[in-house]
């Protein structure tokens, strides 16, 4: 039985009207920059993400803070030192978008490299899916089309509020890979994998209450941890794997590490807790990849409601 993929957005002739000239605009600007040798884009990125301390002062009191939380033993230094390259990263992650979307393969080929793959294969082989927890750093985009070059894969989609967006959104993300899930298809999800495929999905994000528990992530006790992550490795027949993706010297490194064994041993409570110590593991190997700016502790629970992006500056 097919999979419910989301349908493919169809370009129309109202994208030509003056609405969406400002986006066809920005986006040609993103085209010709992608354009640029490689260590040009870097250059513009960082530019970028010198105007971001300027123009986003609140998301960037979010990245200090999240920052801070997590990594309580870190001393000022290390932390700012951490914040500065974490912005200058979200800039180039612009065109890191830009990149995933238009590269030919042979550039996106020649500045990425992937390690363990090795464990990909194992389980593929085995006729199990591969359920692929990939970390939510900035690079994401670039690196989920590098990842298709070696094993095209699925991932669950949020529309674009803007249709010529969505409609460019989803044809570049779908240049190397298989096709994309509505985010709320969960047993699309499952099928996909009980069918054989490698699926992608983030599991250090804030999902809200209702679908997760509070357990610990680096420095606070009570992190909102979604509880799907458990639910898709029980009930659908498939291998979780955590995936990474780092820059290098060169270019990009996407990472997968060895089959997640200890799902089915532990309650959910012990396994999210590990899961989220496993997580914090890879962010220490290159913790300005992370996407520090996304509020990570919003939800809290009921016996500490109190916000902990209180006053930022």
């Amino acid at each position: 039985m097919p999979v419910k993929s989301v349908s493919t957005p169809k370009f129309t002739f109202r994208f030509l009207l003056p609405k969406y000239w400002p986006v066809w605009l920005g986006m040609a600007i993103l085209y010709v920059i992608s354009w640029l040798p490689f260590s040009m884009i870097l250059r513009v990125g960082k530019g970028v993400g010198y105007l971001l301390q300027i123009l986003a002062k609140k998301r960037v009191a979010v990245a200090r803070r999240n920052i801070e939380l997590t990594f309580p033993q870190w001393n000022k230094e290390k932390k700012e030192a951490v914040l500065k390259a974490n912005i200058e990263r979200t800039g180039i992650a612009l065109f890191e978008t830009a990149m995933g979307w238009w590269w030919p393969g042979w550039r996106v080929k020649k500045h990425i490299e992937i390690e363990g793959f090795e464990h990909v294969e194992k389980v593929l082989s085995s006729g199990k899916g591969l359920f692929g927890l990939a970390l939510h750093n900035v690079n994401l985009e670039f690196a989920c089309r590098a990842i298709g070059y070696r094993q095209p894969s699925i991932g669950f989609y949020r529309k674009h509020n803007n249709p010529l967006v969505d409609y460019l959104q989803y044809h570049g993300r779908s240049r190397s890979n298989k096709y994309m899930i509505d985010k709320r298809n969960a047993k699309a999800f499952i099928q996909a994998m009980n069918q054989g495929e490698l699926c992608l999905y983030l599991p250090d994000q804030d999902y809200g209450a209702a679908q997760s528990i509070f357990v610990p992530f680096g420095g606070v006790e009570k992190t909102a941890t979604t509880t799907a992550t458990l639910m898709f490795a029980e009930r659908a027949n498939c291998v979780p794997m955590l995936v990474t993706s780092m820059y290098t010297n060169t270019g990009y490194k996407i990472k997968f590490f060895p089959a997640i064994e200890y799902f089915a041993d532990n309650n959910i409570d012990a396994a999210l807790t590990q899961l989220n110590k496993d997580i914090l593991s890879i962010v220490e190997l290159q913790p300005e990849s992370y996407l520090w700016m996304h509020k990570r502790f919003k939800t809290r629970p009921e016996e500490a409601p109190e916000s902990l992006y209180e006053r930022l500056k």
